[in-house]
């Protein structure tokens, strides 16, 4: 098989059918400069939009081709190697395809050996994907997830959208599949990692659609994740591994610098257990606070990470994909528009970066864009309004909405305690709780303003174009109330100049929702050469120079998304394994 890149396709090409399949063959023909009817199959390993000319939309791909013989796909190749690589058409490339090699998981022993089992504490992606490289090498991982299993946590999110109380460890931040399930399942972050290939390999294999194996922006939707972690989990008990959830790590015990052991409690019932532990892999996700605390207060080496904070921007979707592919908006081939924007604030009258609570020098910049998705009830702590967005596979609702977030570092932390950026997010939190209700709404209803409002400094009310999609209700109120001063700030500075990248980005019936605290985690569990937690002071140094602790994913702040998660994830694998077979 030959792969040929760069191949310009029509958007007609992307419709389902023999008359797109004919399009796009005869564009494989045409870039390899060989007769149609050569062509035998062809495969699309990765598509992606050009729409940098809105009168000139259109598909940019790279093709498998097979022609009728090995002959004929030898004078292929050799023409295209005598023209440096080029394809016979303009900008086109041409190579031997090198077939995909499965992941190789080496086994550990039999069995683990004598050493207990590896701990993996989350399900998350980080977590789901440590635990089934570490079955299927044989380490027989135990798993524990303060939260419950896809299907308890579906309906306890169910029960907080519709008024019900918060359950503090079966919500939108916590339960199996972790934050990422209810999200869009972007699968882009961080991509160039070898391992990359892996997991989406590894996603399909556990039922996701097999195009996310070709898209240059691939997603999953949460309608379908669910069935994802689902059959991730039965494959790790497939393989040797077992899966608690309700269960929730509450201590860690160390014998000269080593682990020991863990202990985890039934959040339910309350019982705790003790277990033997040699090796545990902390994939907690970026919302467990209280884990950070147990490990801060078990003497690993924790330390302030920059994060970002704002609110949640929802637009009309039909708004975004005219902005963004022009009369080319309403071709079936081409879905639902996303966008990706940023700017830097010039600092004023020539000084430097600002810092220390100015919005001068800050980044502010969109993240996670959920086309045709809403704005969810995100919270995970009692007296707190957090939200996030997701979309569903088809991405087919009224409302475009991303998160719009200002960058925020230490020095606006207040403290120079390891946790200090944790407690920035609950103050914001609190206070976005506390301003809903005092503008009327109910508990854990959502503040929310227009960007007409928001850029006048008035409270205002509900915006003529947009309607809200947080399922709890908003009240419209001064978002200023519950973000600080310089994020505020840099929203307003940062608005137009967005509006200037993507047209009607600051419309003034967009509305915002705050706030969105949790992009990212505020902290690092620093890790050494061998992925394992530094022990502080004269606890440092044990067993082989190591804790046994293995710091992973997003939580951890060694990922930012399900992608880079997951691929985490296999690289501490990696590590747990290698280090089990020494």
């Amino acid at each position: 098989m030959l792969e040929v890149s760069n191949v310009r396709l029509p958007l007609d090409a992307g419709l389902p059918g023999a008359a797109g399949e004919r399009l796009v063959r005869g564009a494989a023909a045409r870039a390899l400069g060989a007769p149609a009817a050569e062509v035998t199959a062809v495969r699309v390993l990765k598509r992606s939009v050009d729409a940098r000319k809105k009168r000139d939309v259109h598909f940019v791909a790279t093709l498998g081709v097979e022609l009728a013989n090995a002959a004929a796909e030898e004078r292929a190749l050799t023409e295209a190697q005598a023209r440096g690589g080029a394809g016979a058409e303009r900008g086109t490339h041409v190579r031997r395809r090198v077939p995909y090699e499965p992941l190789a998981v080496p086994r550990a022993g039999a069995d683990g050996g004598a050493e207990p089992r590896p701990v993996v504490v989350g399900a998350g992606p980080a977590g789901l994907f440590c635990a089934l490289y570490l079955a299927r090498a044989g380490l027989r991982p135990l798993v524990l997830e303060r939260g419950g299993d896809v299907d308890e946590r579906l309906a306890a999110v169910a029960a907080f959208d519709a008024g019900g109380p918060l359950d503090p460890c079966t919500n939108i931040q916590f339960g199996e599949g972790g934050a990422g399930t209810f999200s869009d399942g972007k699968l882009t972050t961080n991509i160039k990692n070898p391992l990359a290939p892996h997991v989406l390999r590894w996603f399909v294999d556990a039922g996701a659609p097999e195009e996310i194996l070709w898209q240059a922006k691939p997603h999953i939707g949460t309608d379908l994740l669910v069935d994802v972690v689902r059959r991730m989990r039965g494959q790790i008990i497939a393989a040797g591994g077992e899966v608690r959830f309700n269960t929730q790590l509450t201590g860690l015990r160390f014998e000269a610098g080593a682990l020991a052991e863990a202990e985890a409690r039934d959040v339910r019932t309350g019982r705790a257990e003790r277990i033997p532990a040699r090796r545990v892999v902390l994939a907690c996700g970026h919302s467990a606070r209280d884990t950070f605390e147990l490990v801060h207060g078990a003497g690993l080496v924790l330390e302030q990470k920059p994060f970002s904070v704002g609110v949640r921007i929802e637009h009309l979707q039909r708004a975004v994909d005219e902005a963004q592919y022009g009369a080319a908006a309403a071709h079936p081939a081409l879905g639902a528009a996303d966008y990706k924007l940023a700017v830097h604030l010039p600092a004023q009258g020539g000084e430097g970066c600002g810092t220390g609570g100015r919005a001068e020098g800050r980044g502010v910049y969109t993240f996670c864009m959920c086309p045709g998705g809403q704005v969810v009830c995100a919270a995970s702590e009692a007296g707190g309004v957090v939200v996030n967005g997701m979309s569903r596979f088809a991405r087919d609702g009224e409302n475009a909405n991303s998160a719009l977030l200002v960058g925020v570092g230490p020095e606006d932390f207040g403290s120079d305690h390891p946790l200090a950026g944790v407690e920035l997010q609950r103050r914001m939190e609190r206070a976005a709780y506390e301003a809903a209700v005092a503008a009327g709404g109910a508990p854990y209803a959502a503040p929310a303003q227009t960007v007409g409002d928001f850029l006048a400094g008035r409270a205002g009310g509900p915006s003529a174009a947009v309607r809200p999609t947080y399922a709890r209700g908003v009240a419209w109120c001064d978002l200023r109330d519950c973000l600080p001063p310089f994020a505020a700030d840099a929203l307003a500075r940062a608005l137009p100049l967005l509006d200037a990248k993507l047209h009607g980005f600051a419309d003034e019936g967009a509305v915002m929702t705050g706030v969105e605290t949790r992009s990212s985690s505020p902290v690092r569990i620093v890790r050494n050469e061998g992925l394992q937690a530094v022990m502080s002071g004269a606890t440092a140094g044990g067993r082989d120079g190591g804790s046994g602790l293995y710091p992973c994913g997003e939580g951890a702040g060694y990922a930012g998304g399900i992608m880079s998660a997951a691929c985490d994830g296999l690289r501490v694998a990696q590590a747990v394994t290698g280090d089990v077979a020494r």
